[in-house]
């Protein structure tokens, strides 16, 4: 839709609580898992009103093997010159300082970010983050999913390499200056949420590495894997759309999650679900970000007619789980 990148010229009256800049941000990876690592990194510096102050990338040499180069095209052999996360993270934080870290996804760029400055027993200086996909849903924008591409074609913005970090993140940028205004014409309150610094850090078996050596800084994970002990709470049914989650619900998840999947279900389980590695008649919800896969869960859940949302709207229902019935 070209036509709403015409807000540019619609005079726009700008919240004063709005933010006074932001650092559009994408980063590759490894992987998804907490011991992966980045490998490139891309900051777009906006002013208050979304306008392009200047920009940065590097690629940032991971101390292990690439992970899948078939979707970022960085080899072993392109990120053995690269320098080392340590070595780019004053740069980097300079780019963050003082600005709302916006990502599409963004607790995943922002979980990766926290996770190799605590590597190098730094804070990342971001305070603020703002995910993309949840702004294009204030803006109740029509979108036909969730991914950067189909936001991209909704403002007219032209993709040249995709999962390339500076091409994200200049798309991101270019799709987030039209959705910025229309937020502030229609006086939308932005959903900024708290960025909270990772500090916690333990040794792990090291993966796989590439090229030169950072000479002591570990490879790990966030905590050994554990057993989760049983839910305490009957299961009370199915899900039902429009209304809370209940303590003792069985949740199923398929696919890849923005939030590493451990941590996503660790959260269900805190807040008294029970995580189901599988899909029954007795599951009572199945979160997946692409309702239209092939996976056996997916299919299991159409023959079912088990509830399916995505990975946002069950963050959301996370938020007030209501508690299970006593007797």
């Amino acid at each position: 839709m070209l036509e709403d990148l015409t807000t540019a010229a619609t005079p726009v009256s700008w919240p004063a609580a709005y933010p006074q800049g932001y650092a559009v941000v994408d980063v590759e990876t490894t992987g998804l898992a907490r011991d992966d690592r980045i490998i490139s990194a891309a900051v777009y510096r906006l002013d208050a009103r979304g306008e392009v102050e200047d920009h940065w990338y590097t690629m940032v040499n991971p101390e292990r093997d690439p992970g899948p180069v078939w979707i970022h095209g960085l080899t072993s052999e392109m990120l053995e010159g690269a320098p080392f996360f340590h070595e780019v993270a004053e740069e980097f934080a300079a780019r963050l300082a003082d600005r709302v870290l916006v990502a599409h996804n963004a607790v995943f760029d922002w979980s990766m970010i926290a996770r190799e400055y605590a590597r190098v027993e730094r804070e990342a200086p971001v305070r603020q983050r703002l995910c993309t996909i949840a702004l294009s849903k204030e803006l109740r924008l029509p979108l036909p999913n969730h991914k950067l591409e189909s936001l991209a074609a909704h403002f007219g913005v032209v993709q040249q390499r995709a999962h390339h970090a500076l091409d994200d993140a200049r798309v991101l940028a270019e799709a987030f200056r039209p959705s910025l205004r229309a937020a502030a014409r229609d006086g939308v309150r932005l959903p900024l949420l708290e960025c909270r610094p990772l500090k916690e850090w333990s040794d792990s078996p090291a993966a796989p590495r590439i090229g030169r050596q950072s000479g002591g800084y570990p490879s790990g994970s966030w905590r050994p894997s554990r057993k989760r002990p049983a839910c305490p709470y009957p299961n009370p049914g199915r899900y039902e759309e429009g209304k809370p989650l209940k303590q003792g619900m069985r949740v199923a998840f398929s696919g890849d999650t923005s939030v590493d999947r451990e941590l996503l279900e660790d959260r269900a389980v805190e807040a008294g679900l029970h995580v189901a590695t599988s899909l029954s008649r007795l599951t009572s919800l199945l979160v997946t970000n692409d309702p239209d896969s092939g996976t056996s869960k997916v299919v299991k859940a159409r023959q079912f007619g088990t509830p399916v949302i995505d990975e946002a709207a069950f963050g959301q229902l996370l938020r007030d789980v209501e508690p299970a019935t006593e007797g």
